[in-house]
């Protein structure tokens, strides 16, 4: 696997798609961080790591409106990618869906969102985009 951020967004899609409750993806730190970025949000319903194996695994329950069955996350892409890295300073932070959505950033202080970021006066390396 050359790219385990983009397996990461892709199960989550493709759970969504499916309708699935619980989506397991393997486990790694940047993948840990992203998933209390999604949590904090309020784009999942809860998740849980499982110590299994080498590498371990993120158990994620996936949030559905209960009257009209609607996912919480309608898009996540990837916009960051191995062969083409896009970072921002903080004058720059890109507006996702007009400040609705969420931009989660791999800083030099760790991951986090584009509004603590901005806050914070930092940028670095844009990895998805959730909305």
């Amino acid at each position: 696997m050359t790219d385990p951020i983009a397996d990461y967004l892709t199960r989550i899609r493709n759970a969504i798609r499916a309708k699935h409750k619980v989506v397991e993806i393997p486990a790694s730190n940047l993948k840990r961080e992203m998933t209390k970025i999604l949590l904090e949000k309020g784009y999942i319903l809860n998740y849980k790591f499982v110590e299994e194996g080498p590498q371990g695994i993120i158990k994620i329950a996936l949030k559905y409106d209960a009257v009209t069955k609607a996912n919480a996350i309608s898009t996540i892409t990837r916009v960051s990618k191995p062969g083409l890295r896009k970072y921002t300073g903080f004058r720059d932070m890109p507006r996702v869906l007009n400040g609705l959505g969420v931009a989660i950033l791999s800083t030099s202080k760790g991951v986090m969102t584009d509004k603590e970021a901005n806050a914070q006066k930092i940028g670095g390396e844009v990895l998805c985009y959730v909305y």
